[in-house]
């Protein structure tokens, strides 16, 4: 991971670490993949978009959201890889049980991010990607600190590159909704498991 010169570092990433690298890019949804792509497809050699939430409940709202990523993927001509959810969920659902009373952004967060930064440092390593990343730090309710440092353990465990981003930044999130409703995609309103539905 290079350090950023400094004109990089306002800025949602480093181009340096992103043109023509082959990368993996983890999707939390498709809405929050829109802003990514449209400014990666023009650097990255070889992009491919990896759909891994097995926290996302309950099983009808991972449908929707993975037939929007299908759209967003084709939309900019990126391969998907869709990741497994159904073996996984009792998982990552014991994982959450203890942090179930956890605020959005609190414990059962950090929880969430290390299984699936894991797993998409993993499958990187497994496709040949010589790096990743994920869309998660272009929520405004994510920390990208917290993202960033749990993606560079991941990578290191697995040989591969981490991408630190933050794509807040330049107003990501709101070119995200912008994108998303000229595509009519679904923005759910909640993150994604159980406990963050409203009134869970």
């Amino acid at each position: 991971m290079k350090s950023p010169r400094k004109g990089e570092r306002n800025q949602p990433f480093s181009r340096r670490e992103v043109q023509g690298r082959s990368v993996l890019l983890h999707a939390c949804c498709a809405p929050d993949c829109t802003t990514v792509l449209e400014w990666w497809k023009p650097l990255v050699e070889r992009l491919a978009v990896y759909f891994y939430n097995p926290n996302v409940y309950p099983p009808e709202e991972y449908a929707r959201r993975l037939e929007d990523m299908r759209v967003v993927a084709k939309r900019w001509s990126v391969e998907l890889v869709e990741g497994v959810y159904e073996a996984d969920v009792p998982s990552f659902d014991s994982a959450f049980a203890p942090y179930a009373d956890e605020p959005e952004g609190g414990k059962r967060c950090g929880v969430c991010f290390e299984l699936r930064l894991h797993a998409s440092a993993k499958k990187a390593q497994e496709l040949g990607y010589d790096a990743f990343a994920t869309t998660l730090t272009i929520s405004p309710h994510k920390s990208h600190g917290l993202v960033n440092a749990t993606g560079a353990r991941a990578a290191a465990e697995f040989g591969v590159d981490y991408i630190p981003t933050n794509f807040k930044r330049r107003e990501g999130f709101k070119r995200s909704v912008e994108l998303s409703r000229k595509l009519r995609l679904y923005r759910q309103k909640y993150c994604g498991c159980r406990y963050s539905l409203p009134g869970g």
